[in-house]
This record gives C-alpha cells, structure tokens and sequence, in this order.
C-alpha cells in the first residue's frame, strides 16, 4: 500500500511539472536566462550583499548594473536609428544603385550560362525593389525589437527577484534532489565557473570589437559611439555577424566615388575584427579571464566553451551564447557524476 501511494504520488508529479511547464511556458526562455545570467554574476552579487550587509540592497545594485548594461545601449541605440530614420535621404539608395547597375559584372567561364538572368537581375536595382524587399524585414525587425524589450524587462525582474532568494532556492534544490549534496555543490560549481567565464569574455570581446569598429567609424566621420555599440550586438549573430555593418557603410563609400576607403572598410572590418579578433583573440580573452580573475579549473577547455557559444547562437538565437555553454557544462557534469555513480 506504501508502494502504491509513493508511485501514485510519483505519477502526479509527473503530470503536475507538466501542468507547469505548459503554464509557464511564454516565461520558460525569460526564466532560464534569467537564472543563468544569476549564476554568472552570483559571486558579484554576494560580495553586493556582503558590503550592503542586506539582500534588497545587494541585488538591487545588481539588478541595477545588469539593467545599465543591456538597456542603456539599447535605448540610445533605438533613439539614434529612429532620428536617422526620420532624416533619412534617398538619394543614398538611388546612388547604391546606380552604382552597382552601372558596373559591369563578367562572371568566371563555367557560369556564363547565367550571365543574361544575372544581367536582367543587377538591371532591376532601383528604390522600389528594394522598398520592396527591405519593408518586411523591417517590420520584422521592428516586432523582434519589441519581444526582445519585453523579454529584456521580463529577464531583468526575474533576474532581481532569483538573486533575491538565491539561497533560498539552493537549498529548496538541494533538498528534493535526489544527489548527495556534495556532488550537486559540483554541478553548480561547475556551471558558475563556466558561466563566470562565458558572461564576461562576451561582454569584454563585444565591447573590445565595437571599440575596434567605431575608430574606423570615427575616422570616415561616422557616429562612433552609435556604429561601436551596433556592431557589439551583430557581432554576436552567427555568420554574418559584423558584416551586417561593414558590408553597407562599404557599399555607399563605393557608391560615392571612395572606392579606396570603401576596400580599406570592408578589410580592416574582415581581417582586423572578423579574422583576428574571432578566431585568435577571442579565445585567448576567455582563458586569459578565467586564469586571472576567477581562476577556476573548468573540465571543459576554452576551445569548447568557444565552440559551444558558437553552437548556442546558431540554434538558440541572440541568447544561445549563454544557453549552449550552460547546457554543454551541465551535460559534462552530469555525466562526470553518473560515471562515479
């Protein structure tokens, strides 16, 4: 009869965290990052706490900072864009197209079967066309630039209110978990450290190559400042990347007559930043971060946590570079714990 009221119990559990899992889940994204981004801040927290001698207090400076650093760009970002957007001359687009349908493309020998269609198609260049395909994606823009100001809010809440009750939660945790507590202390040690790692060599790589972009930006008289910040963030989108920057400023010097400054542009943007930056300083700025100021002995190398940040955004979107690092952390840990088991 015991046996029976525990499996019966054990089934209702099961249906119930299903129960919650489908009415929490518009949060679930919100709520994981949130706690993620918790425990990578978690020792500055504490020490917030410790100095303030109060949990409020400790997490509302938190809180604060965390808030600075996403908002603060975002909205002088946004209130930039939209005065341009409202100053915005045509003329700039009309010169982009005629310059490129005034150039005379010759493709290699094996495609010249496609030379008449890729004629007709540089021909169709002009401002309609391109109105036409540029207003869905940037409707879309606009509404993902809304859902991610609402997920930014919501993130930020959550994020004061776990760091809030991070204690308690650790021992909620540690209590109905079916681990001995020293090996659960192991899993999330490690998943801090990884995280310790992740959030700050982001932060510190995307500040370091806006700071690269907007010198340039500055010295072809652009708004530095606003081109820095810009390419901070699309420096994070898988692939494409900073291109997303370069490629126009590049385009519009070219179809201005500055053809030297426009190759200049777009190959201090692929080699300097893109090339260098990516694949060399990137992953000495993780190992360099993690030996000097946390000094943690992760069981998962620089080069995998790059990879697995990598990985994140290309499945994830904009917020995989904290979910494939944690899931890839907490997948090694696990296993490391099944296998003494």
């Amino acid at each position: 009869m015991q046996r029976q009221g525990k499996n019966f119990l054990t089934l209702m559990i099961i249906l119930l965290a299903i129960l919650v899992v489908y009415l929490y889940k518009p949060f679930l994204m919100t709520i994981v990052i949130a706690v993620l981004l918790s425990v990578a801040t978690y020792g500055v927290t504490k020490k917030f706490i410790k100095i303030t001698k109060s949990k409020m207090v400790g997490s509302l400076i938190s809180t604060i900072i965390m808030s600075i650093l996403f908002f603060i760009p975002i909205i002088y970002t946004t209130t930039s864009l939209v005065q341009y957007g409202n100053n915005f001359d045509i003329s700039y687009i009309e010169k982009i197209s005629r310059y490129l349908v005034g150039l005379h493309y010759k493709l290699p020998s094996f495609l010249s079967y496609f030379q008449n269609s890729f004629d007709r198609y540089i021909m169709d260049i002009n401002v309609g066309n391109i109105s036409k395909i540029v207003l869905p994606y940037a409707t879309k823009f606009a509404q993902m630039s809304a859902g991610f100001l609402k997920d930014m809010f919501l993130i930020v809440v959550f994020y004061f209110f776990i760091n809030f009750y991070a204690e308690d939660l650790i021992k909620y945790l540690k209590g109905i978990l079916p681990v001995d507590e020293a090996e659960i202390n192991k899993i999330f040690s490690q998943i801090t450290d990884v995280m310790n790692v992740v959030y700050y060599s982001i932060l510190v790589t995307a500040i370091f190559e806006g700071f690269l972009f907007s010198l340039i930006g500055m010295a072809y008289g652009y708004n530095g400042l606003l081109l820095g910040i810009l390419y901070g963030f699309s420096s994070l989108i898988p692939i494409v990347g900073g291109a997303i920057m370069w490629l126009p400023i590049s385009l519009y010097e070219l179809s201005i007559g500055h053809t030297k400054e426009a190759i200049f542009f777009a190959a201090y943007s692929i080699i300097v930043i893109s090339i260098v930056t990516d694949t060399f300083i990137k992953p000495v700025i993780i190992k360099y971060i993690n030996e000097k100021f946390f000094k943690t002995e992760t069981m998962i190398n620089e080069l995998l946590i790059f990879l697995s940040i990598i990985a994140g955004l290309s499945t994830f979107g904009f917020w995989g570079m904290v979910l494939g690092p944690a899931i890839t952390t907490l997948f090694m840990s696990v296993l490391s714990v099944y296998k003494k088991n």
